[in-house]
């Protein structure tokens, strides 16, 4: 029977006790003496990348308002974005939309955990 170790046993010897298997791991806690910094920009300019760019590699977490820069050149957004994106990954960071206006670019420390589509059940 598959439940049997659950009857009593009619020995009570320490050799009949099955102890439970576990993993001891060895957790390693980074500190940071520093506090993480979050800072907001505007991509007015295609220039402008380069300020996110400085900020991100500084290990700043950034949100990046591409709204100006999406009003008034759509090519230039798409350069922007693009570029972001290489400088992500070159400091293997994480880059996400946040809705139409927003993206949020973040370095190596931090990363964005995404929902699931809309309507959609999360565990």
């Amino acid at each position: 029977m598959p439940l049997d170790f659950l009857k009593k046993s009619e020995s009570t010897d320490e050799e009949n006790v099955v102890d439970d298997d576990f993993v001891e791991l060895d957790a390693k806690t980074v500190e940071r003496s520093e506090d993480v910094v979050i800072r907001a920009e505007t991509l007015k300019e295609y220039e402008d990348v380069d300020k996110v760019q400085e900020h991100l590699r500084n290990e700043s977490i950034v949100w990046v308002n591409i709204r100006p820069l999406k009003n008034k050149e759509m090519a230039d957004l798409k350069r922007a974005v693009n570029r972001l994106k290489k400088t992500v990954k070159a400091v293997d960071g994480d880059m996400a939309g946040v809705d139409e206006e927003w993206i949020v670019v973040c370095p190596n420390y931090a990363s964005i955990e995404r929902s699931g589509k809309m309507g959609e059940k999360q565990d």
